[in-house]
């Protein structure tokens, strides 16, 4: 090996530039929207090859997979998947406001079903996608760049006509960084932008006297109107979306609550989690108003329908919906795109700003190309025009020519050397001869049907029509006001043709405000089963059945309905679960898993002592280790209003295995794994705080741990039990808290 082509380097150096050239190339080349045209490389990629493939709006629709095919070969060297997704989004009418692909089949549903595969869908372009975004596209006015392998050229951006990021919005997940940007109406877009154009010292609240906030395709209200200013002016901030909600009366004097349009966030699975959550409201008897669900949504629109029982308050419950459910929901916006090949956050008025500068750099190239074919044309007009004047001798050198070349030269330079002609007088005027290269060429190609008088006169007037569209096009672009009104013009028309009403209501309104009912209060029982199932029953069904109950669950605690169930766990935690999230009713129904109302993780943890929380209040709680520790904790030191708490603290690799709430002075035995039994007083045990270790129990001898701990009142026979010999704990000797205890024979 040549040591001398080998790179000593930093390790750290290289992860560090490959990092940020992949983070750098996944933000500018496929994350972020750029700020001219708002669409993203494979937005782009997908519009422009549909462009050139003939796809148009008035065309036939295509097969998705033979544009997904044509786009992944020829400019996107990405999964197909990515590609057809993003051709998906552009034709789903419930995310984008203005759809850009016309989509023929099964494109999914705003319930997030999935489109079908793409062998089975069409699709063609819209013709506000052609109109606005790739018309002129051969009038050399943006930039071509080389594709993945030099094979093709494809448009570094495309000359959209209006502010496409704010219409359409955009969503994008980057290297480190976002974009979150919230559709708009087209309409109040264009409205802005001329604004704009007409005063570029106009402010965001000046603009947004035209843009009056966000427009989703799904509707809803934004109901924080006065919080917009400041997310305009920044490119930040929360909009607060609500569904649209109204109250339908009913047969037999009952009211509907009917959902007729949703928040933008709640696109796709939201909707079954909304209805999931609102039915778990029911389960846990936060409402007992709502008698029947039904989702009627079709391809009309989205109807959600509750039926309510007679006299409930609609009102009420529908601030329920909105304050437990995703029925009032927050969009975050940070209106970040590529700015000349960086990440910028951008106020609306920067964005606008943006987009007229391109459509300047636009108009100009645009007008710039239509001003040379003009002058060509004119060029070459002219040129005829002065070979009709002089018809005659222009027949007579071209009969005289021994070839196009020599002919060409008399016409250009006056050249009479290899011509024949009739007359001297012919042979001077010849030499006289001064047109262009392209007026000759156009002389030499012209048919002798020119040279009827109609069509002479009707060269003339395409003459003049050129000369009126050059000092037009030189108007254009000579004069600021001129190239303006051209703008504002092409503006002004697509929002005649393709403007929509504002679909969502913006407005400021006050905070749902749910008042509970007041839950009556009353003692129950709660139960678990020994697969971490739970329930509460009533009293008077637990006696009734208090034999089967005791033989099925692991677990009986009498609670209170408002109140919490307290689990302490060997990994020295106590969790809380509130009674009412938990299902009450029939005593056979199986209960929910506590996981699911606690932060209690069965797979990792094991309950030692299970309570209701008035127990917290009756004494102090005697904690015994694996590794021998005791203490003795206030119960009031656990009473807290977090869902887990640490309820004592365990060295490495030590764990709680015995804890209970203690009223009285009580003999106290700890059991060993090898058989050793101490009996001494619970006085012993120091008070310490739950944040405490403890004091020693037992001295353990090697590879010796505590497994059992039992309590026990003076002279109550009580037994234990050690390798199937029982033991009579009330006859251990008692001896004292920080010994090694007696050891018991097999």
């Amino acid at each position: 090996m040549d040591e001398s082509n080998i790179i000593r380097t930093e390790y750290s150096d290289v992860m560090k530039k490959s990092y940020i050239d992949y983070a750098m190339s996944v933000i500018v080349a496929r994350a972020l929207p750029d700020v001219r045209d708002g669409l993203k490389p494979v937005q782009r990629r997908t519009l422009y090859d549909m462009y050139e493939l003939g796809i148009k709006y008035d065309k036939p629709y295509r097969k998705c997979a033979r544009i997904v095919g044509d786009t992944m070969g020829k400019y996107h060297p990405h999964g197909d998947s990515s590609i057809y997704e993003s051709l998906v989004v552009m034709a789903q009418d419930f995310k984008k406001r203005i759809p850009l692909v016309d989509g023929h089949g099964n494109f999914g549903s705003i319930e997030g079903d999935g489109a079908a595969a793409m062998r089975y869908t069409e699709a063609r372009l819209e013709k506000i996608t052609q109109e606005g975004f790739l018309k002129d596209l051969d009038k050399d006015i943006v930039d071509f760049i080389p594709n993945f392998d030099e094979t093709e050229r494809e448009p570094e951006v495309l000359p959209t006509k209006f502010p496409n990021l704010l219409v359409n919005g955009a969503e994008g997940i980057a290297v480190g960084m976002a974009t979150s940007i919230p559709p708009h109406n087209l309409g109040e877009v264009i409205d802005g932008v001329v604004a704009y154009m007409k005063n570029e010292e106009i402010s965001t609240r000046g603009l947004m006297k035209y843009v009056k906030g966000p427009d989703f395709p799904t509707g809803g209200v934004v109901v924080n109107k006065d919080e917009l200013l400041q997310i305009y002016e920044t490119g930040q901030g929360k909009i607060k979306v609500r569904g649209k909600v109204e109250i339908e009366e009913a047969k037999g004097g009952k009211k509907k609550l009917v959902i007729s349009e949703i928040p933008y966030t709640m696109i796709g699975a939201g909707i079954g989690k909304f209805l999931n959550d609102v039915s778990n409201l029911i389960e846990k008897k936060q409402t007992n108003d709502i008698v029947d669900i039904s989702n009627q949504s079709s391809k009309e629109g989205i109807r959600i329908v509750f039926e309510l029982k007679k006299g409930a308050d609609a009102e009420n419950l529908k601030n329920l919906l909105y304050k437990k459910t995703r029925l009032e929901d927050t969009f975050g916006v940070n209106m970040l795109a590529v700015v000349d090949k960086r990440p910028e956050i951008l106020g609306i008025k920067k964005i606008i700003e943006h987009h007229v500068d391109f459509q300047f750099d636009v108009a100009t190239r645009k007008y710039n190309t239509l001003l040379k074919k003009e002058q060509d044309r004119k060029e070459i007009q002219e040129g005829l025009i002065k070979a009709t004047d002089v018809i005659d001798l222009i027949i007579e050198i071209l009969r005289g020519s021994k070839s196009v070349k020599d002919a060409k030269a008399c016409l250009v330079s006056g050249i009479t050397e290899n011509i024949t002609f009739k007359s001297s007088i012919s042979k001077k005027m010849a030499a006289l001869l001064q047109f262009t290269e392209r007026q000759a060429q156009a002389i030499l190609e012209m048919r002798l049907y020119k040279l009827i008088g109609l069509e002479i006169e009707a060269l003339q007037k395409e003459h003049e029509e050129t000369l009126k569209n050059i000092r037009h096009y030189e108007d254009v672009l000579n004069n600021y006001d001129s190239m303006s009104g051209v703008i504002m013009e092409e503006l002004l028309e697509l929002k005649k043709e393709f403007s929509t009403r504002r679909r969502t209501v913006v407005e400021n309104a006050e905070e749902a405000v749910f008042e509970e009912a007041k839950i009556e209060e009353q003692e129950v029982i709660f139960l678990m089963d020994k697969f971490g199932y739970a329930k509460v029953i009533d009293v008077s069904t637990y006696e009734r059945n208090k034999d089967t109950a005791d033989k099925e669950n692991k677990y009986i605690s009498y609670c209170m309905n408002t109140g919490k169930i307290c689990v302490f766990t060997n990994e020295g935690r106590m969790h809380q679960i509130k009674v009412l999230d938990l299902p009450f009713g029939k005593f056979r129904d199986k209960g929910i898993p506590i996981d699911n109302v606690s932060n209690y993780d069965s797979a990792s943890e094991r309950i030692v002592y299970l309570c209701d929380e008035r127990q917290l209040l009756l004494g102090k709680f005697l904690f015994v280790t694996k590794a021998g520790m005791v203490k003795q904790v206030e119960g009031s030191e656990f009473i807290a209003g977090k869902r887990t708490i640490t309820a004592t603290k365990l060295q490495s690799g030590d764990e709680l295995i015995f804890t209970k709430v203690v009223t009285q002075n009580l003999n106290l035995v700890l059991q060993t794994k090898n058989g050793y039994f101490l009996r001494f007083l619970v006085a012993q045990v120091s008070e310490k705080k739950k944040g405490a270790v403890g004091i020693r129990g037992i001295r353990l001898q090697d590879k010796d741990e505590v497994t059992k701990a039992y309590l026990f009142e003076e002279g109550i026979d009580t037994k234990g039990r050690y390798k199937g010999k029982v033991v009579s704990l009330n006859r251990l000797k008692l001896s004292n808290r920080d010994t090694i205890g007696v050891k018991q024979r097999q």
